[in-house]
């Protein structure tokens, strides 16, 4: 069980600050490596909730290995992401003030294969990017675009 869903069970639906980590997965085209969530059906990139006592670089990779049996290699910090655009409410009622740490990732090993979160996996070039983007990944995904100019 995860330290979210245990508090989860104490508070419900309410609001809860959550402590995220992600990677934004770059092939040698330098395109973006996209996921379909099958909670709300948009794109967006790899991560999740930071356990406890667990590095926000360690969450990174295990979400990332998690989600698209992908194994990171170095990663480089985008940024850190928060306020009112990272705050969510998720199609099962959960409400979250998201503060995700963003990496971007190049040395990668493996074929990216769906996990049961995921509905489908997808490079994008950073001009041709899907419009049903998930909102709270929207800021680090313009940011990874103008790094890329």
């Amino acid at each position: 069980m995860s330290y979210i869903m245990d508090l989860r069970k104490i508070v419900g639906h309410r609001p809860l600050l959550q402590v995220g980590a992600s990677v934004i997965i770059e092939d040698d085209a330098g395109r973006i490596l996209l996921q379909k969530r099958r909670d709300c059906l948009q794109w967006g990139y790899h991560g999740g909730s930071v356990e406890l006592d667990e590095s926000c670089e360690d969450a990174a990779r295990r979400e990332l290995l998690e989600e698209t049996g992908l194994l990171a290699g170095k990663m480089k910090l985008l940024g850190v992401y928060s306020g009112k655009g990272m705050h969510h409410v998720y199609p099962n009622g959960d409400e979250v003030s998201n503060v995700d740490v963003v990496y971007v990732c190049r040395d990668w090993q493996g074929v990216p294969c769906a996990s049961d979160e995921v509905e489908e996996l997808r490079f994008f070039t950073g001009d041709a990017l899907p419009v049903d983007l998930f909102a709270p990944n929207v800021l680090a995904i313009q940011d990874w675009k103008r790094m890329k100019e």
